[in-house]
């Protein structure tokens, strides 16, 4: 296996040694454990850390490594190496940190396309795939909608679900498949290309583990039964891993996510509610906000049964979740700023004093 098995690029190579980066291994991030890494390089594994310097000079949680990274190490031993420098990413998925204000949590970088991956016996909700699709779409990642546990409902029900995607999410790809009676399974695996990187993402319970063992042709993730005391899934995925397929492909696991707040996705929301931004052009106010102004086209729209209510209601909710993140971020970044003027002067006088 060399390292374009594993996503290398020219363009890496290229960034690589016009920084000066020759005397450094490249290695590709393939797990995450509380700011401790698994790294792979064309030679193997390392546990790896990140430099204090690289800690120290992090502004936000961007500057620390993510699954699906490209870095420069330096290997200490036949196990153990240190991180240096994070390559250029084409590509970052993230959603807002649940309870921090203004923080965004890092789910994986350099990817490709992003599975969506929804239960039609009791998990879908087409306002979370419009949260999913603005995510990738603000992420710069091809979504690909996929629809488990086809074998635990009737036809009637799946296609009353493909009807609401069509009328919401028009133009995105959509497969569905079985765990257990394997169908679809092979549409999926014909998709993956060596050397491309795809995430799964999804809730708790949905069969994205099991998913991941069935293309695998092993039992790689664990899996558990739905609860039923509570009607949704456990959590049995504990961390983010990138996993390489014996077809080449390479394909990120991830923890359920239960809450997927916005963070700033401005390009992703413009996508997603495409419809709505293109009415939204006959307003008569240029800084209309769709809310109650005479003359809003998008109101007179839902009205009149052209743009769906409870799309224009989803994208409300998304936009402000946008403008409250924006506003927190901008809140903590002053912040911080004064903090870090307050320590610089500390150090300085301290300096002086003695």
């Amino acid at each position: 296996m060399d390292l374009f098995d594993l996503g290398y690029s020219d363009k890496l190579e290229k960034f690589r040694i016009e920084n000066n980066l020759e005397s450094f291994s490249s290695a590709r991030v393939i797990s995450e454990h509380k700011e401790r890494y698994v790294v792979k390089t064309a030679e193997g594994e390392f546990d790896a850390e990140i430099t204090g310097n690289l800690r120290y000079s992090a502004e936000s949680r961007e500057d620390f490594p993510a699954v699906g990274d490209w870095v420069s190490i330096v290997p200490c031993d036949s196990e153990f190496a240190i991180i240096h420098n994070i390559l250029p990413r084409y590509s970052l998925i993230k959603r807002k940190a649940a309870g921090k204000k203004g923080e965004s949590q890092l789910i994986a970088a350099n990817v490709d396309y992003a599975f969506l991956v929804q239960a039609v016996d009791r998990d879908f909700s087409v306002n979370r795939l419009e949260r999913y699709l603005t995510i990738c779409y603000d992420s710069k990642v091809s979504p690909l909608i996929l629809f488990s546990k086809i074998d635990l409902t009737d036809e009637s029900h799946i296609a009353e679900i493909l009807d609401s995607v069509k009328t919401r999410v028009p133009g995105v790809p959509v497969i569905l498949f079985s765990n257990e009676t394997g169908k679809g399974l092979d549409e999926i695996n014909s998709l993956i290309e060596k050397g491309k990187t795809y995430c799964l993402l999804g809730s708790s319970g949905v069969g994205k583990s099991t998913l991941l063992n069935n293309l695998c042709g092993k039992e790689l993730m664990k899996t558990a039964a739905i609860s039923e005391s509570i009607d949704r899934g456990r959590h049995v995925t504990s961390h983010r891993e990138l996993i390489i397929l014996e077809n080449g492909g390479l394909l990120i696991d991830n923890p359920g996510m239960r809450e997927l707040g916005i963070a700033d996705a401005g390009e992703g929301l413009e996508i997603t509610f495409e419809k709505i931004f293109q009415t939204a052009d006959k307003c008569r106010y240029k800084d209309c906000t769709h809310i109650m102004e005479e003359g809003c086209a998008v109101i007179e729209a839902v009205e009149k049964g052209e743009i769906e209510k409870s799309s224009y209601e989803n994208y409300l909710k998304m936009h402000k979740e946008k403008q409250h993140y924006e506003s927190s971020a901008a809140e903590k970044k002053r912040k911080d700023k004064i903090l870090g003027k307050v320590l610089k002067n500390y150090k300085k006088n301290h300096r002086n004093k003695y």
